[in-house]
């Protein structure tokens, strides 16, 4: 008997992205049968999970396990399971929607991607396994029973405009989901998805490795015709407690797919056993893309924590650091107890322990494919080098190898990127220190007045341009003994001429005048004004002391609503420039006019303007440069 019948309608944008997957993207439609498998096996972890942290969920745990029933006469290919089940509420949250968040963006994407396999791999970023099935039937029915409740859920779509949810008052616990099939079509590469072999193939190539039986009906060997017989497809053999050389490459692989729901291969493997006083194998992976969220705060992560194989839970955070927020695999521990909870594993020590062990595990992995294999180290940084370098922020116990495996643009080669330890051996003569400059983009920090005299002298500078790397240089002082310098902070002086000094020290006696004035008249804007040995060309340029916030951090601060000083920086003038000869021969000649006043604040804003900064008054500053424009004229 069923009650409470609701139809609804899919929205406009989960229509459009559903039509995609059924008729655009796939070209191996083989892997619906492990994303559903893959479900049915979540969900048994789920089940036995509750049955250790709930003693009053009255379920049988003794014959957990996924079935394949296939009918060729009615042509329909159900996966059951008899594990957690869902709630209504819950399948109208899990099932009912598509990419709860991020659809828009997927769609965006997948109208500038023609290359199917990579379609394929963006419909795994957003977590849409679940109607792969679509592209194999014309009809899918779910029918559901949560562990503990009475009634079930019958979910039912033609994968278009709606679905259909149904409360039915009798069903087994778990979860069924039933595929009325497509006719086969070898040219879409569409198969007989209720044939006994290709479903032994499949089960065999993907869901190998699936730590529960999944069974089928199949035919007796040397039986009569029609005589059957229960079979369980799969090996179940835990991948991360079989020796390395007993597991091949691909077996990884569809582990790897399993457990994180990508769709392309890793980029590396990492085997881990641990033995002594506290046992624990850990199988972990690094991707070889980065996920859509891999930004988003409230993204998922860390790796599965098992007990002695018993699955205790998904996205074990307190395995992983932030930074490593990419990894994905399975930690194993021997010692733990199955009820353990993430309040208490933030307090063990033991999962210190393994969680140090593990982050100097993937750091040396990430070393070894950088000394080894470029293509895959360039692979692995353009993808995850800007959240790996959130490291040198929060993880200081690593920062040293963590600098030793980054690697970071720079001056010496527009498009090849320089380790720190490539950077250093090619450091001048009596050069101390490796020299840096960050902005918002290369194009900008490039065309910096601050790169004058390291441009004219041959000076490698690196070029750091993510967000993070505002933050980690105010941090991070050295890299093995050779300290970082700004060279848009501090005092700048790479001419160790001492012949020069004479002519130096008369230039500032020269200048003497006009520095005390300009002081004066820029007192609201900066804090000193002096003469620069690191311009060539340009007129002027804004720099701060050693130790001041940059602007684009003093920014990004602002932005996260902290209130900070206004920070006060200093004028660098070129003597050299005819501009600032002309300013010391009026103000000699004439004292401080009031137009003399204008071209000083006009030639604050112009080196305030070359370094990407912002005008206290743009209005202002272009009604005066307009004037002295129509003055020359």
């Amino acid at each position: 008997m069923s009650t409470q019948v609701e139809t609804a309608e899919f929205q406009a944008e989960a229509r459009k992205l559903l039509q995609l997957m059924i008729h655009a993207i796939y070209s191996n439609k083989d892997t619906f049968l492990r994303e559903l498998i893959s479900n049915a096996s979540d969900a048994l972890d789920k089940l036995r999970l509750a049955s250790y942290q709930d003693k009053d969920l009255q379920v049988d745990t003794s014959d957990l396990h996924v079935r394949i029933e296939a009918d060729r006469q009615a042509r329909t290919l159900t996966i059951r399971d008899n594990g957690i089940g869902m709630s209504r509420e819950e399948v109208r949250e899990l099932i009912g929607t598509i990419a709860k968040s991020g659809t828009a963006e997927l769609l965006e994407k997948l109208k500038d991607t023609s290359d199917g396999a990579a379609a394929q791999e963006l419909i795994g970023q957003f977590g849409l396994g679940f109607y792969s099935s679509f592209m194999v039937a014309d009809r899918v029915t779910l029918l559901t029973r949560k562990a503990g409740e009475t009634t079930a859920t019958r979910w039912e779509s033609t994968g278009e405009d709606t679905y259909t949810l149904e409360q039915v008052d009798e069903a087994p616990q778990g979860t069924a989901v039933t595929l009325h099939l497509k006719q086969e079509d070898q040219e879409d590469r569409l198969l007989d998805y209720t044939d006994e072999g290709t479903i032994r193939r499949i089960v065999k190539r993907y869901s190998d490795f699936i730590s529960w039986p999944i069974r089928m009906e199949v035919a007796k060997p040397g039986g009569a015709d029609g005589e059957t017989e229960d079979e369980t497809l799969n090996s179940m053999k835990a991948l991360w407690a079989r020796p390395k050389d007993e597991v091949s490459p691909e077996e990884y692989t569809e582990f790897y797919k399993h457990i994180s729901h990508d769709w392309a291969d890793p980029l590396e493997t990492v085997h881990l056993r641990a033995e002594g006083t506290f046992e624990y194998q850990a199988l972990l992976f690094l991707p070889s893309q980065a996920p859509f969220d891999l930004f988003m705060r409230d993204a998922k992560r860390g790796v599965q924590l098992y007990v002695k194989r018993v699955f205790i839970m998904d996205d074990c955070e307190e395995l992983m650091p932030e930074y490593l927020r990419f990894v994905k695999g399975v930690v194993d521990a021997a010692d733990l107890s199955l009820n353990v909870s993430r309040e208490i594993l933030q307090q063990d020590r033991r999962i210190q322990m393994m969680r140090r062990r593990l982050v100097k595990k993937v750091l040396s992995t990430i070393q070894e494919i950088q000394a080894n294999d470029a293509d895959k180290y360039a692979t692995f940084w353009e993808n995850f080098g800007q959240v790996l370098k959130e490291g040198l922020v929060n993880d200081p116990e690593n920062v040293q190898q963590i600098l030793e495996v980054s690697s970071f643009a720079s001056t010496r080669d527009a498009e090849a990127k320089t380790t720190l330890r490539e950077y250093v051996e090619r450091m001048k003569d009596g050069q101390d220190a490796i020299y840096y400059i960050t902005g918002s983009s290369r194009d900008k920090v490039e065309n910096s007045p601050h790169m004058e005299a390291f441009r004219d002298k041959g000076y490698e500078v690196l070029l750091l341009t993510d967000p993070v790397d505002e933050m980690w240089v105010e941090s991070v002082p050295e890299f093995d003994g050779t300290r970082f310098q700004s060279i848009s902070k501090g005092e700048v002086d790479l001419d160790d001429d001492s012949d020069d000094d004479g002519e130096r020290e008369q230039q500032r006696q020269t200048f003497a005048d006009l520095l005390s004035w300009l002081g004066e008249a820029l007192s609201d804007e900066v804090k000193e004004v002096r003469l620069s040995h690191r311009l060539s060309t340009s007129p002027a340029c804004i720099v701060g002391d050693d130790n001041d916030m940059s602007p684009t951090l003093e920014k990004m601060y602002r932005a996260m609503g902290q209130q900070l000083p206004p920070v006060k920086r200093i004028l660098e003038i070129n003597p050299g420039h005819p501009l600032v000869e002309g300013l010391r021969k009026s103000y000699a000649e004439h004292g401080a006019r009031e137009d003399l006043a204008e071209t000083a604040q006009l030639l604050h804003g112009m080196a305030l303007l070359a370094e990407g900064g912002e005008l206290r008054d743009p209005a202002k500053f272009a009604n005066q440069l307009a004037d002295r424009l129509a003055q020359g004229l």
